[in-house]
């Protein structure tokens, strides 16, 4: 899988793609990240890529040249373009497996007061990792770039993101789980995860994750 990052602040990116399991997954060649800072694909000759907006307003907005050109010169006939914005889709554990199916994915990084508008129709999704305002779109790239790359066959064993909170088939958080030691201030480990009965642990767990679902997510049940 390739997913390549259109941002003004490459840099950002380098502690992210240098540790833990992205650093282990580009280094197996299971995923493909390029960070590319679209401010060289200005026409301008200072490389300028923002303005001030038509109507007047606050803020400086990001124009549609050098986004435009940029996705236009890394597409390719499997490529789908997401749009970071707060007014898009809200971002879920399913559109990650959704996402993971794709070959080749741009992410476009907002920044400044906005974007302009025009920019819209060259994307495929429109994305919001939720209810606030971040200073650009650097950060919600980092995370749909490390939930998508987890889901990559051969990345993590596959039952580790199949028993994740907010796996699509079960719509359930995660259940409780435990290692050594055995005991500690008082506090122990549930005796039925000490049995060795398989079947036994796995009701435990299922009824555990539906417990805490429950308590803590609600709504998660109703869907």
């Amino acid at each position: 899988m390739k997913i390549d990052i259109l941002t003004l602040f490459p840099s950002m990116f380098d502690g992210f793609l240098s540790n833990s399991i992205i650093k282990r997954a580009i280094e197996k060649k299971l995923v493909e990240i390029n960070i590319i800072n679209f401010r060289d694909y200005s026409k301008d000759p200072h490389h300028k890529v923002d303005d001030t907006p038509y109507g007047g307003g606050n803020g400086m907005v990001l124009m549609v040249q050098p986004i435009y050109d940029a996705v236009m010169a890394l597409k390719n006939e499997e490529t789908k373009v997401i749009l970071l914005t707060p007014d898009g889709e809200k971002y879920t554990q399913k559109k990650a497996y959704d996402l993971k199916k794709i070959k080749h994915l741009i992410i476009i990084c907002g920044h400044y007061e906005g974007f302009d508008d025009r920019i819209r129709s060259i994307v495929d999704y429109e994305i919001s990792i939720g209810d606030y305002i971040l200073t650009g779109g650097e950060i919600p790239a980092m995370i749909i770039a490390d939930t998508i790359t987890r889901l990559v066959d051969g990345v993590i064993e596959e039952g580790s993101h199949i028993n994740d909170s907010f796996n699509p088939k079960t719509n359930l958080l995660d259940y409780p789980t435990y290692t050594k030691p055995r005991e500690f201030m008082g506090m122990t480990v549930p005796e039925v995860l000490l049995n060795g009965n398989h079947k036994e642990i796995d009701e435990y767990r299922l009824n555990e994750s539906i417990k805490k679902t429950k308590e803590k997510r609600p709504d998660l049940l109703e869907k």
